[in-house]
């Protein structure tokens, strides 16, 4: 990346909404400006897990304000991405629909490990780099709103790492209500939260790390009231939350907390923060805590700043774990993912060369990725294999990848075969579509597993939503089962909103 480049990340947390613009100077991020707002979407969760429409509101009012500063970025220099809340919400989709709007950037929803791999690769890149640091294993520990991430790792490397549904909002909410501070509460909530993350004792004992980090939220909150108090800076002590719990039970409540260092808005949900943090420190045994720096935003800056080449990487590297996984037949997906590819390209000639620096190159990508997935449910059933890879992408650990892209990824491999309709709305998508079309071919040329013939089949997309498929020579004649099944395929096709002729066979 070439120095002077402007990156920004948007974090759409639980309790707060943040934007971080940095400049990239040679390897390292400085920040340019930091935005906060506190949006509490954790909050707006009804019984059913819907996000309120007050809740909703809030979010787009706090979005669109950073789309205005972010007017004039490249989509190359954003990333925003969304957490525990989004993650749980129901109707996340349309809370989305508009939020794309109105920042003006697409919103990734990121799986929880995802969220613990971003947050250690921001802690990590805002530490010192030195010797000792490469050999020091460390413990990374996020208290979020809605969920608490924990991650082994050393140096760059993040090597162990869990999201556990467990935070400061979704904790006040449920044993602070009203704001009140008790014994019994805080004896309750922390019982609850070593109930959520005792498995955590299975990973992260002791033994495996040399110090402990706490990146972002309630761990900085606690960092400067115990700073402000005359502690150490940036360090957290078991004697200092001991000490914040007495003020907190002298308070009574949030409302009368009156405390140097803690912000106005932190106090609502300081309770449920504590709580789970206290927990944390008596299951792992942790003494203290360093306050680190870095956080998940800084890690979003730091992949950015890396991106296409190191996040697609990792992305490939878990397209083939998967594969391997699942014991996927690689000279079938080899063949079926060129046959794809050389197909995609007549539809989006702008795909050629594959530069993921155009859309139309990451879609190539994409359906590479497909292509070299779209068998892992044979090892679940033969019987409606494309309906168990799919699930198996909905519900995977892939490092890397947004929920979206999964998901999208998933829909590729649902719709590889049999009928259309069950995509439903996904084949609104123009790109889309044409991904799934030159895979379904893809498939049919190559039902034989074998090498298809080279140019068998023309493709072009001579109007919106209409796409012609030409069968070059005698290739019907020859090929009497492919051209069957391709027949068949535009007779699928036809029953969507999609015009696809056939012509030679």
């Amino acid at each position: 990346m070439q120095n002077g480049t402007r990156l920004a990340a948007v974090d759409l947390g639980s309790n707060s909404f943040r934007l971080e613009i940095g400049q990239f100077d040679h390897g390292q991020i400085h920040r340019t400006e930091y935005l906060k707002e506190t949006v509490r979407q954790g909050n707006g969760l009804d019984s059913a897990r819907n996000l309120t429409p007050e809740a909703m509101q809030r979010g787009w009012d706090t979005l669109a304000r950073f789309g205005e500063r972010l007017a004039g970025f490249k989509r190359s220099q954003v990333r925003a991405v969304a957490t525990q809340t989004l993650r749980e919400a129901r109707n996340r989709d349309e809370f989305l629909l508009r939020a794309r709007t109105v920042l003006g950037f697409g919103i990734d929803v990121i799986p929880g490990r995802e969220e613990a791999r971003l947050i250690y690769q921001g802690v990590a890149h805002t530490l010192p780099q030195t010797d000792a640091s490469e050999r020091e294993r460390r413990l990374v520990i996020d208290i979020g709103g809605r969920s608490t991430e924990m991650i082994l790792g050393r140096a760059l490397e993040a090597r162990v790492m869990e999201s556990y549904r467990v935070g400061s909002v979704a904790w006040s909410m449920k044993y602070f209500e009203g704001g009140l501070f008790t014994p019994a509460a805080f004896r309750a909530a922390e019982i609850a939260a070593k109930a959520v993350l005792d498995e955590a004792l299975n990973s992260y004992t002791r033994t495996q790390w040399d110090v402990a980090y706490g990146a972002s939220g309630t761990i900085g909150a606690v960092g400067d009231v115990l700073a402000a108090a005359g502690g150490a800076p940036d360090l957290v002590t078991r004697t200092g939350l001991d000490w914040l719990l007495d003020k907190l039970l002298k308070a009574g409540s949030a409302d009368k907390l009156r405390i140097e260092g803690m912000r106005d808005d932190r106090k609502a949900v300081i309770g449920g923060g504590v709580s789970v943090l206290r927990a944390v420190f008596d299951l792992l045994d942790i003494k203290e805590m360093r306050v680190a720096q870095g956080a998940l935003r800084h890690g979003v800056l730091y992949e950015l700043a890396e991106r296409d080449e190191g996040v697609a990487d990792l992305r490939a590297a878990t397209v083939a774990r998967l594969a391997t996984r699942f014991q996927v037949d690689p000279a079938q997906a080899r063949r079926v993912g060129d046959t794809a590819a050389a197909l995609f390209v007549q539809l989006v000639p702008a795909a050629r060369g594959g530069q993921t620096t155009h859309r139309a190159g990451r879609a190539l990508r994409k359906l590479a990725w497909a292509a070299q997935l779209h068998e892992i449910g044979t090892q679940i059933s033969h019987s409606e294999y494309h309906k168990h890879g799919a699930y198996i992408l909905d519900n995977a650990d892939a490092p890397g990848f947004a929920v979206n892209e999964l998901h999208a990824l998933g829909l590729l491999v649902l719709g590889h075969r049999g009928k259309l309709r069950k995509l439903g709305a996904a084949l609104d998508d123009e790109t889309f579509a044409r991904q799934l079309l030159a895979l379904r071919l893809a498939v049919i040329l190559c039902h034989a597993r074998r090498d298809p013939e080279a140019d068998a089949l023309r493709l072009a997309a001579p109007d919106a939503r209409a796409l012609a498929i030409t069968c070059r020579g005698n290739w019907a004649d020859r090929f009497p089962q492919s051209a069957h099944l391709l027949r068949e395929e535009v007779v699928a096709w036809q029953k969507t909103g999609w015009s696809v002729a056939l012509a030679g066979a």
